[in-house]
């Protein structure tokens, strides 16, 4: 059993008004070097040694990941990270904040960003009320990831020796605060080029062998959406074709199938390079295949301590936990390859990557709630071993 924490009172204007602050922060894929810049300061202030990486370079960024350490009250406890990116999938530039029935939107003209500023702005208030409550805790880390709404890509360059912690969090999730999300998926992108014959519409159509009808008849044969529980599939990008007086006999087709089971994945894609050959070979053309590796899935144990403190966190604030996994793809899929154990949590933004993005001040501030009663009961737990 853990120690019993002690009660959790913010001020839920000043959480608002530092989250708004936070979201106005122009700062979309590739271009965090001014939030960076001010994550700097703020995180030096508090007490935070600071890294920056150099995985920027790797995708032509203007700032690496960023990586901050604060020693907390009590370094016999094993350091804890917090995880989120500083990206945003679209500009933020000159947003105008709406607030309506205890959300908060954007005017509709840009995105909000809570798709992750929430979980920033939870760290760092949680952070603060823990400095300033003197709240007993272990050392805290945070991860500060670049381009994650680009397959993750910060994350995945990340300069992994510059990270102390083994254990940790990513608040980066619609559910609302209380989902645990233990597994995440496989994911691997398919390329496939059809090759069939151009030829002019009206000197030799006879020649030609149309790469659409080939495509077509590939897109016909692939079951798309949800295949099971285990397995999404989505043919989303198809190119080809020069001229309306040509008969196509180039068509690239870019997909990705999500799946539970590395295996079950694997075989996927085996199927549907079978039956885009089969295809091909109906009509006399070709097919070229090229598999991309987007992230490797993860799966925490549900009684591993960290399970077990996002459990006991979420009891000490009356949010009632629940257990869940998710096709989704996040900064937690390559944390975990990479032997940096952690879990997604619900933060519980709502229609991310839209224009019509909102987030309720009830989940904004119980991740910050949160936030800080996973501090505690990480100390407690130990405390108690």
């Amino acid at each position: 059993m853990s120690l019993i924490t002690r009660e959790i009172q913010l001020d839920e204007e000043k959480v608002v008004n530092s989250f708004l602050e936070w979201a106005k922060v122009n700062a979309p894929s590739g271009k965090e070097k001014s939030i960076s810049e001010r994550l700097e300061s703020t995180l030096t202030d508090m007490g935070f040694s600071i890294q920056f990486d150099e995985a920027h370079i790797n995708f032509d960024g203007d700032v690496g990941n960023l990586i901050a350490f604060w020693n907390g009250t009590d370094s016999s406890i094993p350091p804890l990270f917090f995880s989120t990116h500083m990206d945003t999938v679209l500009p933020t530039e000159d947003l105008k904040p709406v607030i309506k029935d205890g959300v908060i939107y954007s005017d509709g003209t840009t995105i909000l960003g809570a798709d992750d500023r929430a979980a920033l702005t939870a760290y760092l208030e949680a952070i603060q009320y823990v400095q300033e409550n003197n709240i007993p805790c272990g050392p805290i880390e945070l991860i500060l990831t670049v381009n994650e709404q680009q397959a993750l890509q910060g994350s995945r360059h990340l300069d992994y020796s510059k990270v102390k912690s083994d254990f940790g969090y990513v608040f980066d999730s619609s559910g609302d605060v209380g989902q645990i999300i233990l597994q995440g998926p496989y994911s691997s992108k398919f390329h496939i080029e059809v090759i069939g014959k151009s030829s002019h519409i009206g000197l030799n159509p006879e020649e030609g062998i149309y790469a659409f009808e080939i495509a077509a008849d590939i897109i016909k044969s692939v079951k798309v959406g949800k295949i099971d529980e285990e397995t999404l599939v989505n043919v989303g990008l198809i190119h080809g074709g020069e001229l309306s007086s040509i008969i196509p006999g180039n068509v690239k087709m870019t997909g990705e199938v999500r799946c539970f089971n590395k295996k079950e994945l694997n075989e996927q894609l085996e199927l549907i390079f079978s039956n885009a050959l089969s295809a091909a070979e109906k009509y006399g053309g070709r097919v070229r295949n090229e598999i991309e590796k987007k992230y490797s899935g993860f799966q925490v144990d549900k009684d591993s301590l960290l399970a077990k403190n996002a459990f006991d966190a979420a009891e000490q604030i009356q949010v009632q936990p629940w257990l869940t996994k998710t096709l989704g793809g996040a900064d937690t899929n390559n944390l975990n390859e990479n032997n940096l154990t952690c879990i997604t949590l619900g933060n519980g933004f709502r229609n991310i990557h839209t224009h019509q993005e909102h987030i309720s001040i009830k989940n904004l501030v119980n991740t910050v709630r949160y936030t800080v009663s996973l501090i505690q009961s990480w100390h407690n737990l130990h405390k108690n071993d």
